[in-house]
């Protein structure tokens, strides 16, 4: 199977961006790909991105064949956890050095890969291809192959050297590699009529476990999560599930389509954050296995578990609500989080003054305005020095943003919680979002702020 040039991940039809062009402006090719630039791929390149969708498969060992400093990637800032194997944490690299740049790195690869299967004994070995090794000519995939068949075990070669484009890009070039090279390779020990496949969920903080303990009391099986706490065995033979669900992510969403074209798996898009979210997810893959020939008893047992579990978190979030209600807070964030953390806010009472919508889609764009009005306040980028009068000015009482803005906010005295992947606290589900409500009331109400917003004791004296 040839390797598909990186701008046929982003031609699908039924994208949303793609759905707004005229035939014209599809031949001329998707923005995301043709833009693309060698030192230009903001907020991460393509390499990071593969990383950051494969590396959670927790029982593989993971290789970067570059220079060290690859390795050194964003990834690992990232809480994805693991119920089991820790291997997945264990950086592993090449380490490409000058001599390695003139003469080639492919045979210090096929022995670095024989190393790592020798003392990890891992499921499979996934080798990174990085801009160095890009550009001096090694051939990742053919390496991978020999290495495969000289060592009796499955070894996966990730072509997205971070200068082909985005972050975004190298998570569709991940999920690309799973399809090529993983997916469809074994057969499941057992399949059920309630089998499902979730793409684009990294268990990030343990969020994936506040979700699958509600699938399995509703009798469903979740077959494969692709990657989050993810298993080789597991997600190479998840061709076999009767639905995909992609959790709120663009970045699989062209796995999704390649499983539907090949395999005949319908998938479904949604998200788990909010109870009102949470619960019409739940209903979204019942619908989706009962037409896929799920028992139709399935569908009173989804509502008994919504009533019950909606009960016990709305009771939660009761001494909450007076405290934070009519707080206003500004979210900038991206994607799915746009709109879908704009709901949860709503639902405890709180005020949304505006959204970012970087990385957004256009429905996730259309969802935020839905939610905001006529009058949203939709943007892109907001240059620190905007954001700084906002919150001088009393725009907002709270920044919900991810760590590249925490110190705007602190430094006009304004409190700020983390939503992004950094952070150490799980907010799916209807568990997560009573842990979310309980985050922002301690930081909207910890005692340090008219502590810090009081003048200096010689300001005071001086005055």
């Amino acid at each position: 199977m040839a390797t598909p040039k990186p701008e046929t991940l982003f031609e699908r039809p039924e994208c949303a961006h793609n759905r707004a062009k005229t035939t014209a402006e599809r031949r001329g090719g998707c923005a995301a790909a043709t833009n693309l630039k060698p030192g230009a791929a903001a907020g991460g390149c393509a390499f990071d991105g593969a990383k950051i969708c494969l590396q959670p498969i927790a029982d593989c060992a993971h290789l970067t064949h570059g220079p060290m400093g690859c390795e050194g990637n964003s990834w690992d800032s990232r809480h994805s956890l693991s119920s089991g194997p820790e291997l997945y944490r264990t950086g592993l690299t090449t380490d490409l050095s000058e001599l390695d740049i003139i003469h080639g790195g492919e045979a210090k690869l096929h022995r670095a890969i024989g190393a790592v299967i020798e003392r990890f004994d891992p499921k499979a070995v996934f080798v990174y291809a990085t801009c160095v090794s890009a550009l001096i000519g090694d051939d990742v995939e053919a390496v991978a192959a020999q290495a495969a068949k000289a060592f009796g075990r499955p070894v996966i070669p990730v072509d997205a050297p971070g200068f082909v484009g985005s972050k975004s890009l190298g998570n569709r070039l991940g999920g690309e590699a799973l399809f090529r090279h993983v997916i469809g390779t074994r057969e499941p020990a057992e399949t059920t009529d309630t089998d499902l496949v979730i793409l684009g969920e990294y268990n990030v903080a343990g969020e994936m476990w506040q979700v699958t303990p509600l699938l399995a009391r509703l009798g469903i099986r979740v077959a494969a999560t692709i990657t989050g706490d993810g298993r080789y065995d597991a997600i190479a033979s998840c061709h076999r599930s009767r639905l995909a669900f992609v959790v709120c992510s663009q970045a699989m969403v062209t796995l999704a389509h390649a499983l539907q074209d090949r395999y005949g798996i319908p998938y479904l898009e949604g998200s788990f954050y909010g109870i009102g979210d949470t619960s019409r997810s739940l209903r979204a893959i019942v619908d989706g296995l009962i037409a896929r020939g799920a028992p139709v008893t399935l569908r009173g047992r989804c509502e008994a578990l919504i009533a019950e579990e909606e009960a016990r978190a709305w009771a939660a979030l009761e001494p909450y609500r007076a405290r934070l209600a009519g707080k206003r807070v500004l979210l900038y964030t991206g994607g799915v989080k746009s709109w879908s953390v704009i709901a949860a806010l709503q639902e405890i009472g709180m005020q949304v003054v505006g959204t970012s919508v970087r990385k957004s889609t256009a429905e996730d764009k259309a969802k935020a305005t839905a939610l905001l009005g006529a009058e949203a306040n939709l943007f892109g980028q907001m240059p620190a020095r905007e954001m700084d009068a906002l919150f001088r000015n009393g725009g907002a009482d709270i920044l919900v943003s991810g760590g590249r803005s925490q110190f705007t906010a602190l430094k006009a005295k304004l409190p700020w919680l983390d939503i992004n992947q950094e952070r150490p606290h799980a907010y799916a589900g209807y568990t997560g979002m009573v842990g979310f409500v309980r985050q922002l009331d301690a930081c909207l109400n910890n005692p340090i702020w008219p502590q810090v917003r009081k003048p200096a004791p010689w300001a005071a004296g001086a005055a």
